[in-house]
C-alpha cells in the first residue's frame, strides 16, 4: 500500500487486499476479507465490510457503506459476498449489502454504472452494465437490472423483480412487476408508458430499429392480445428483427409478470 495515498486516520484490516495505487480517505473503514482493486479511489467516511470484491478505477464517494451483512432475518452470518466491477460512479451515502445463501449468495454490480446517492441495492440483487440509478432509488432484494437501464429518483423496486435493458423509469415510481426492455414506465404502480426512444437514440440504434421495436410495443400493450399470444408474435417479428429479440426473450423468463 503506498502511505502517501492511505490517509493517517483510516483503518484497514491487515488481511485487506488493496493495489498500492487505492486511494483511502479521511476516517474510512475498510474491513477484514476486502480486495480493492487498482485505480479505485474510496473517499472518507466510507465503510466497506468483506467479505467484498472491488474492481478498477471505481470512485466511491464519502459517507457510503459497502458490503454490510444482508437486511435478511433468515440470515446467520454465512461468508456472502459483494462484487463490483470497473469504472463504478458511488455517490455519497449509498448502501450495496451482501448476497444470502438462500439465493445466489453473491450482490453483484457490474461496470460502467453511475450510482447517484443514497441508492440502496440489497442483498443478491444482480446490476447488469452502463445502468444509472438516480438518487433514492431502491431496490429490494433478488432484483435483477439489465445493461443501460435507467432509475428515475425515489424509484422504488419489489424484490424479485427483474428490470430489462434500456428501460427508463420516472421520478417516483414503485415497481411491482417485471419491466420489459425498452419501455418507459411510471406511476405507482408503475405503468408502461412507451418506449424509451431517445435512450435508444442516444445509444445508436437506428430509425428503423426504433420503429420496429415501437412496433413490438404496440404487440404488446396496444392490440388486446393476451400475453401469450403476444410472445408468439412477437417471436415471429425477431426472426425479421433481432433487436425484437431481448424483449421476446424476457418474456420467457419473466416470473412476476410484466407491467401492464
Amino acid at each position: 500500500m503506498s502511505i502517501l495515498k492511505i490517509h493517517p486516520t483510516a483503518i484497514i484490516d491487515p488481511s485487506a487486499e488493496l493495489d498500492s495505487s487505492v486511494a483511502v480517505g479521511a476516517y474510512s473503514v475498510i474491513g477484514p476479507h476486502v480486495k480493492i482493486n487498482a485505480g479505485t479511489n474510496i473517499a472518507s467516511h466510507v465503510a466497506v465490510n468483506g467479505p467484498t470484491i472491488i474492481g478498477k478505477n471505481n470512485q466511491i464517494f464519502q459517507f457510503s457503506s459497502l458490503g454490510e451483512a444482508p437486511q435478511d432475518k433468515k440470515y446467520k452470518g454465512e461468508p456472502t459476498l459483494l462484487e463490483i466491477g470497473d469504472n463504478n460512479t458511488i455517490r455519497e451515502f449509498c448502501t450495496f449489502n451482501r448476497g444470502t445463501v438462500q439465493d445466489k449468495g453473491t450482490t453483484k454490480i457490474g461496470n460502467d454504472n453511475w450510482i447517484m446517492a443514497y441508492v440502496h441495492i440489497a442483498h443478491d440483487c444482480q446490476i447488469g452494465n452502463h445502468t444509472i440509478f438516480a438518487n433514492n432509488s431502491s431496490l429490494a432484494g433478488h432484483v435483477d437490472v439489465d445493461d443501460y437501464a435507467i432509475l428515475g429518483g425515489f424509484t422504488l423496486i419489489h424484490q424479485f423483480c427483474k428490470i430489462g435493458s434500456h428501460i427508463i423509469t420516472a421520478v417516483g415510481s414503485v415497481v411491482f412487476k417485471d419491466i420489459p426492455p425498452y419501455v418507459t414506465a411510471a406511476g405507482y404502480d408503475a405503468k408502461p408508458h412507451g418506449i424509451n426512444a431517445e435512450g435508444l437514440k442516444r445509444r445508436g440504434f437506428s430509425a428503423d430499429s426504433i420503429l420496429q421495436i415501437k412496433r413490438a410495443y404496440k404487440v404488446l400493450y396496444r392490440k388486446g392480445l393476451t400475453l401469450d399470444e403476444a410472445k408468439l408474435e412477437l417471436a415471429t417479428m425477431q426472426l425479421k428483427t433481432p433487436e425484437i429479440a431481448p424483449l421476446s426473450d424476457f418474456l420467457n423468463v419473466s416470473t412476476r409478470g410484466i407491467v401492464r
